[in-house]
C-alpha cells in the first residue's frame, strides 16, 4: 500500500516535469520564432510576456526600451479614470446657488447629448432650475487640442475638440440609412451653416469642416447612395456657442460670465451618467475624445479644475510610482508622438489593474479577440469557444501596439504588451504574425 502511494507520487512529479518542459520548450520555439520572424525584423519591437502566478517571464525583447504607444495610452487613462473617478456616476455639472441666480460650469463630462451615451440629466436639472442661468467661462482651462496634435486633424473624428463643456460629443453627425430620401443630421443647429456642391466625379458624401469656424460643405450627385453611413465632423467648441447651443435646447436665456471668482468657491456636484459606460466606449473603439475627457474628469474631481497635466502629474506621483520606467505622458488618447512607455511598465500596469478591477469588468471594458471593438477581426478563439485574447490596441504612423491578457487553454492568464515602432509595412502584415505568437501561446502553454 505504502509502496503504492510512493509510486503514484513519484509519477506525479515526473508528470509534472514533463508538462513543465514541454511548456519550456513551447516557449523557447515562440522566442526562437519571434527573432527570426521576417515581419517583426523590419522595425523597432518591444514585447513582454509575463506568467504573474510564477512570477515568470516568457518572453522579454526590448521590454526596457521606449515605444511611441499609440492609444495603449488608453490603458494608463482608463487605471487613473477607475482609481480617482470610481466605476459609479460622474460629475456632470458644477454649480452654486446665489439668490435668484444659479451658476454652472462644465466638468468635462462627455456624455451630455452625446449621440452614442444621450445623457440629457444636466439639461433636465437646468431646464427645472426656477433660477436665472449663468454658464460660467472655464473654456480657457482646456485646450482645443492636445500638446503634439498634428493641425490639419481638424476635420477628423478621432481628433474631436477637448473642451471644459462638451455638448453633442462635440461633433456633428451625419447619418444615412438606405431608401431614406436623404441623410440626417445631429444637432440640427449647424443645418443653416451647411451648404452642397454637386460633383460628377461621385465617390460617396464626402463630408468637410473650414478649418477655422463652423462652416461645413459636402459634395452630391444625382446618383442614389448605396450604403448606409454614419459620419462624425468635430465642430469648433467656445463657450460663447455652448450658451447659445443651451439656450436654444432649454428654451431659456443662458447668459455667459466669466467672474473668476466663483472658481474659489467649492460648487455643489449634479452627478450624471455612469462611469462603466464611458469606460467601455473608450476603451472598445478607444474613442479619443472619451479618453481626453476622462482626465479632465479627474482633474475636476482632484481640484475643481481642468487640466490634463495636473491629472497625469497626479498619477504619475500617486498611482504610477512603482512602475519600472516613469511614463512619458503627454495626453489621454495616445494621438500625440510625445508619449513614450516601456513594455514592462505596461505588464506592470496590467498588473495593477487586474488586482484592482475585477475580471468581469476587464472583459466588459476591454475589446474581446474576434468579438468586439478594435480587434472583432483579430484573435479569434477556435469555434465555439470563449475569446482569449482581451486588449487593448494602438495605432498612429509607424506605431503599432496591443497590450492586455491572453488566457491559455489550459486556463492560465497572461499578461503581454507588444509595441511596434517604425515599420514601413502594413500594419495587417504586423497583426497577422501576432496573431500567429499569441495563438501559439493559447494553444499550447
Amino acid at each position: 500500500m505504502q509502496e503504492t502511494f510512493f509510486y503514484f507520487k513519484r509519477m506525479k512529479k515526473i508528470l509534472f516535469a514533463i508538462l513543465l518542459l514541454g511548456s519550456s520548450c513551447t516557449v523557447q520555439k515562440i522566442n526562437c520564432s519571434i527573432k527570426k520572424s521576417e515581419v517583426f525584423n523590419q522595425g523597432h519591437m518591444g514585447m513582454m510576456v509575463v506568467d504573474p502566478i510564477k512570477d515568470k517571464t516568457l518572453i522579454d525583447i526590448n521590454s526596457g526600451k521606449y515605444f511611441i504607444p499609440a492609444s495603449n495610452t488608453k490603458l494608463f487613462t482608463f487605471y487613473t479614470s477607475y482609481t480617482v473617478l470610481g466605476d459609479s456616476l460622474i460629475n456632470g455639472l458644477n454649480y452654486l446657488e446665489k439668490g435668484d441666480s444659479l451658476i454652472f460650469w462644465g466638468t468635462g463630462d462627455p456624455s451630455l447629448l452625446h449621440p452614442d451615451l444621450k445623457n440629457e440629466k444636466a439639461i433636465n436639472f437646468l431646464k427645472n432650475s426656477k433660477k436665472e442661468l449663468y454658464l460660467l467661462d472655464n473654456f480657457e482651462q482646456v485646450d482645443a487640442f492636445g500638446p503634439g496634435w498634428s493641425w490639419d486633424w481638424y476635420n477628423a473624428y478621432y481628433a474631436t475638440e477637448r473642451s471644459a463643456f462638451p455638448i453633442y460629443g462635440n461633433v456633428l453627425r451625419f447619418k444615412y440609412d438606405i431608401g431614406d430620401p436623404n441623410f440626417t443630421i445631429n444637432p440640427t443647429w449647424f443645418k443653416p451653416f451647411l451648404s452642397a456642391q454637386k460633383t460628377e466625379n461621385w465617390t460617396g458624401y464626402n463630408f468637410k469642416r473650414d478649418r477655422y469656424q463652423n462652416l461645413f460643405s459636402y459634395q452630391f450627385t444625382d446618383k442614389p447612395e448605396q450604403k448606409s453611413f454614419e459620419r462624425d465632423i468635430p465642430f469648433v467648441t467656445s463657450a460663447e456657442l455652448t450658451a447659445l447651443m443651451l439656450s436654444a435646447i432649454l428654451d431659456k436665456k443662458i447668459t455667459l460670465i466669466k467672474d473668476q471668482a466663483y472658481f474659489s468657491e467649492e460648487p455643489k456636484k449634479l452627478l450624471s451618467t455612469p462611469a462603466d459606460s464611458i469606460y467601455a466606449q473608450m476603451m472598445k473603439i478607444s474613442d479619443n475624445f472619451l479618453a481626453e475627457q476622462l482626465l479632465l474628469l479627474v482633474s475636476d474631481q482632484l481640484s475643481n479644475k481642468l487640466s490634463t497635466r495636473d491629472a497625469i502629474a497626479y498619477a504619475k506621483e500617486n498611482l504610477l510610482g512603482d512602475l519600472p520606467d516613469e511614463p512619458v505622458w503627454y495626453d489621454g488618447s495616445g494621438l500625440s508622438a510625445r508619449n513614450m512607455f516601456t513594455p514592462r511598465s505596461i505588464i506592470a500596469l496590467l498588473a495593477k489593474i487586474r488586482a484592482e478591477v475585477p475580471l468581469e469588468k476587464i472583459k466588459a471594458y476591454f475589446p474581446a479577440g474576434g468579438e468586439s471593438g478594435t480587434i472583432r477581426n483579430w484573435y479569434p478563439s477556435d469555434p465555439g469557444q470563449e475569446p482569449y485574447i482581451y486588449a487593448k490596441t494602438g495605432t498612429l504612423s509607424m506605431s503599432n501596439a496591443l497590450s492586455g491578457y491572453l488566457i491559455t487553454k489550459s486556463g492560465k492568464i497572461l499578461h503581454f504588451s507588444c509595441l511596434f515602432n517604425n515599420y514601413t509595412i502594413s500594419s495587417n502584415e504586423l497583426k497577422t504574425e501576432l496573431q500567429k505568437i499569441l495563438y501559439r501561446l493559447h494553444d499550447q502553454y
